[in-house]
């Protein structure tokens, strides 16, 4: 063990900060400035994945590197080390517990900044002209969390743009979803901007009132309100040939409607933002509230009620743990049961000396994310692959998804107990991950309580009392709660938009089938850019504030082609996207998704997937952060 010299100050905010945090991460931080790799071999054989180290590294370890970390920064001269290349794959390799592909150094390099949104916003070669830059103006749709991003790289790089969008608030789908219940499932320190970090997150997986309240701040720490026209909807686009330019109709707050022109489109819609209600016979007969969860009844009151919840996805396995303890009678109708891994974070809060360690220890955030990043994304992708030898694949697919498998099995089990019947209605049949994996929110422990009953028949119909199922029995209600997902397959509805020749998109997408090359771009859609769009979707795990930002700075990289060469519309030529869209099918045909007998809202009817990636983020990484012209069509 290297020679340490402990300094302990219990009063020290330092030595507090460094008490809280992950040793682990401490680990990554030590030899980081100091270059000391012996720290790495003393640690390696206790780490067994990127969350690992509070049960494995002994005590003596951890305190070692708390004590070194503490006297290299109480010293008050950092040292000036950046890790070469041999020693940030080592350095990764021991963070993830597993071999670390070169793939990754370029990544981690970028992430691994002191500062926040300079080493990422736009660099220009041979900076256009200011009249140039004003003739790009962007016109973006929606003040999400992709048009938010969006925002932020045009204004740095000088270019103007407006935004419109039609709720009263920034924010997206965290501004309309305000159901019981809901939050992220993905740990908040890697769900935000990676230029614009919050330390002060008040638990691992933020609920939703927090998350809305980060995009606000955000927006008002880079001005972007004056750039919003709130209570505006976006009804029509239309590419005008002759011009160069979109022709974007708005319907305004009053509802008049307005045309505005634009040489760039942006659409900042995502996906998750049209809920979809479930052709249920009788659906309009039931004499209660009756709601989707994505519009939920502030003034409704459910202590007391019998509430009928249709749909067990991600929605429902929040709002039911969140209001069991006060109804009545919860009756959950489930098509199919989920898997759902358990967290010891999810109800956790940060504590003040974890904020200390994030907001004041160098480089400890970035390698926090990191090990995120690989625990909840790029770590779990070979679990999602197909192996022809496996020789039970009705029920995994491959030796790391059956572990996962077996693991969420062994927590079901363990928190329901001896109950062959419900055991029978909430274990899948179908390998882990085929549908969007979920953190278990006592959705289990909530399904042995005596008021909930779990309803697994058909329904036939909702009628005025409840819901009816096929063998005649009425399930009595007070409420109906509907937790069945978006329209996901229309893709950028009910907007119509009109590229060259006057063609709609949803024409040659057909009804359910969205294709863009990277999910950005469409040929024959010049200036036209999709965040979010077609096989840019995240199911496994991961973020999609990180797919954003790779879609981002791919179309800032295109914008700086187009005005630093004086260009007037760029679109992807059809034999690369088209030959991009092969490869999207070929990787989807072997992964979980693609399972037999399996459905999903990733697939359209005809069984291709056209709403999910199938990438490493890494591997989209790649292939966003440069731009190639010899893909695109430019006039």
């Amino acid at each position: 063990m290297p020679n340490v010299q402990s300094t302990a100050i219990d009063s020290d905010p330092l030595r507090t900060g460094i008490d809280a945090a992950d040793p682990a991460t401490l680990l990554l931080v030590l030899v980081h400035l100091t270059g000391e790799r012996e720290w790495l071999e003393l640690a390696r054989p206790h780490l067994r994945g990127p969350m690992s180290y509070q049960e494995f590294m002994p005590e003596e370890i951890r305190r070692a590197i708390r004590d070194r970390l503490y006297d290299v920064l109480a010293s008050g001269t950092l040292p000036d080390r950046t890790p070469d290349d041999t020693l940030l794959r080592e350095m990764m390799s021991v963070a993830a517990g597993e071999p670390m592909s070169e793939n990754y150094i370029a990544m981690m390099r970028e992430d691994l900044t002191l500062d926040t949104l300079d080493s990422r916003k736009l660099k220009w070669r041979n900076e256009p002209t200011e009249s140039a830059k004003q003739a790009c103006n962007v016109l973006i749709v929606g003040a999400g969390m992709s048009g938010i991003c969006a925002a932020i790289q045009l204004q740095e790089a000088g270019i103007p743009f407006r935004i419109f969008e039609k709720n009263e608030a920034v924010g997206g789908t965290w501004f309309e979803n305000r159901y019981p219940g809901c939050g992220v499932d993905t740990p908040n320190h890697f769900y935000s901007f990676a230029y614009e970090p919050n330390h002060n997150w008040s638990h691992f997986f933020a609920k939703r009132d927090e998350l809305w309240k980060y995009f606000e701040r955000v927006a008002d720490k880079y001005g972007l309100r004056k750039h919003i026209a709130f209570k505006t909807e976006v009804i029509d686009a239309q590419f005008d040939e002759d011009n160069g330019l979109w022709r974007v109709t708005v319907r305004n707050p009053d509802g008049s409607v307005e045309t505005h022109t634009a040489r760039i489109l942006v659409s900042a819609v995502g996906i998750l933002n049209r809920p979809r209600l479930p052709d249920i016979p009788g659906r309009d007969s039931f004499k209660g509230p009756a709601f989707h969860t994505a519009e939920w009844d502030e003034d409704f009151d459910w202590r007391g009620k019998r509430v009928a919840l249709i749909g067990t996805g991600a929605s429902g396995h929040q709002v039911g743990p969140a209001i069991q303890p006060d109804v009545e009678q919860l009756m959950i109708f489930q098509r199919s049961p989920h898997w759902a891994v358990p967290n010891p974070n999810y109800h956790l809060g940060v504590s003040d000396g974890k904020k200390w360690a994030l907001a004041n220890i160098p480089y400890y955030l970035r390698w926090y994310r990191f090990q995120l990043f690989w625990g909840f994304a790029d770590g779990l992708h070979p679990a999602l692959q197909v192996d022809p030898q496996w020789p039970t694949p009705e029920r995994s697919l491959n030796e790391a998804n059956e572990k996962h498998r077996i693991f969420m099995e062994r927590h079901i089990r363990k928190t329901i107990g001896d109950n062959p019947e419900l055991l029978a209605k909430v274990i899948p049949d179908y390998p882990a991950y085929g549908k969007r994996i979920l953190i278990d929110n006592h959705w289990y422990r909530m399904l042995t309580r005596p008021n909930v009953h779990l309803i697994t028949d058909n329904i036939v119909e909702i009628v005025p009392e409840g819901v009816r199922m096929t063998d005649g029995k009425v399930w009595e209600a007070d409420a109906l709660v509907y937790a069945t997902g978006f329209k996901v397959s229309k893709m950028l509805h009910p907007m119509t938009i009109r590229g060259r020749n006057g063609r709609e998109i949803h024409d040659v997408w057909g009804p359910d089938d969205a294709r863009a090359h990277l999910g950005i771009t469409v040929p024959q859609f010049p200036n036209f850019f999709i965040m979010i769009g077609p096989n840019t979707g995240l199911a496994h795990g991961g973020n999609q504030l990180f797919m954003t930002e790779c879609q981002v700075k791919h179309m800032m990289l295109a914008l700086r082609d187009m005005l630093e060469n004086g260009h007037r519309t760029i679109e992807p030529k059809q034999d690369v996207h088209d030959r991009y869209n092969e490869k999207v099918d070929e990787l989807h045909r072997g992964m979980v998704w693609a399972h037999p007998g399996m459905t999903n809202w990733y697939r359209n009817p005809q069984g291709r997937v056209f709403a999910i990636s199938p990438w490493r983020l890494v591997e989209y990484w790649q292939m966003t952060t440069n731009f190639d012209r010899e893909d695109y069509v430019i006039q």
